[in-house]
């Protein structure tokens, strides 16, 4: 099933042989200068969930975990002449405990990387290829939120119900909303709110997400990005058989697709619903981490 579906999809060589950006190539200076036309309201919205060493999505995650957060120096250690206190903190994190982008080297399928490039070139001192800082400045143009939660009638979609091509076209058109190319697409399933609400309960376990057959939807519009409010992106328990994270190992390393996960999408969903307008200028830059293979984020989308 995924030869046949890498077979349609695959990225590999159209933007160049040593290309790192992927779709991110189809974010054009024509396609930001078309995004900043969104801004109608001058409303700014946050995305990004909040970076806490008490609570957080990544509170019952089995690799990651919280931020560590604490001062190395205090107003009342440190003083400059004329009574001037410094403050500095330090804070030790997983680059994807939060609000974070996957790069092109999180996840090789058939022991390669986007592109064609061999795993090993992900070693202990971090991804010589396809880092996270290889697209540190492109990360800006038109979002547009899919609300299927909302397109559902229900507050949160269930775990292990897979979000499909057809589901997609059904919100925008309930939404009145069209994609184009370059677009980031958001997804908002509303399983963050429900997993939020019992502090972060499940939230790493099943879960609904993106199915398996949505990459075709995602490669025949040629999206630049998806992301969405869940902790994995795509659906848990995942929907091929034998095969963990399916929707990573096709979109990230046979399209070449930036793939965000841990979205706040709520206020955001509740302002587009209340004026009917679901597109918006979408500015995400990752950190620009040397050999990094994801981070952190806090994303916004200006209305």
């Amino acid at each position: 099933m995924l030869d046949e579906l890498i077979a349609e999809v695959r990225n590999w060589g159209r933007w160049g042989p040593d290309d790192e950006l992927g779709t991110l190539n189809l974010i054009t200076p024509e396609k930001v200068v078309a995004a900043c036309r969104a801004v109608r309201l001058g409303r700014v919205y946050p995305l990004g969930v909040e970076l806490d060493r008490k609570t957080g999505p990544q509170a019952t995650a089995p690799r990651r975990y919280n931020p560590i957060h604490f001062m190395d120096e205090l107003p009342v250690d440190f003083r400059f002449p004329g009574d001037v206190g410094v403050a500095d903190d330090v804070m030790v994190l997983p680059l994807q405990t939060s609000t974070q982008w996957d790069s092109l080297a999180h996840v090789s399928y058939a022991r390669q990387l986007y592109n064609g490039h061999p795993e090993t070139l992900v070693t202990s001192h971090g991804a010589q290829v396809n880092s996270i800082r290889s697209i540190a400045g492109a990360v800006t143009t038109r979002g547009v939120l899919v609300d299927v939660a909302r397109l559902r009638g229900v507050d949160s979609l269930e775990p292990g119900d897979a979000v499909t091509g057809a589901d997609l076209d059904a919100a925008l058109a309930a939404q009145g909303t069209t994609v184009e190319v370059g677009d980031a697409v958001l997804v908002r399933t509303g399983f963050m709110a429900r997993s939020r609400a019992v502090d972060w309960a499940g939230y790493h376990g099943d879960a609904p997400g993106m199915g398996i057959d949505s990459v075709r939807w995602l490669r025949t519009r040629d999206i630049a990005a998806i992301a969405t409010d869940t902790a994995s992106l795509e659906v848990k328990p995942f929907d091929v058989e034998g095969v963990g994270v399916p929707f990573h190992a096709v979109a990230l390393t046979q399209m070449g697709m930036l793939l965000g996960e841990i979205f706040d999408l709520d206020a955001l969903a509740e302002a587009c619903a209340a004026d009917g307008v679901w597109d918006f200028l979408f500015v995400a830059p990752p950190l620009p981490v040397t050999g990094g293979v994801g981070s952190p984020v806090n994303p916004y989308a200006i209305r």
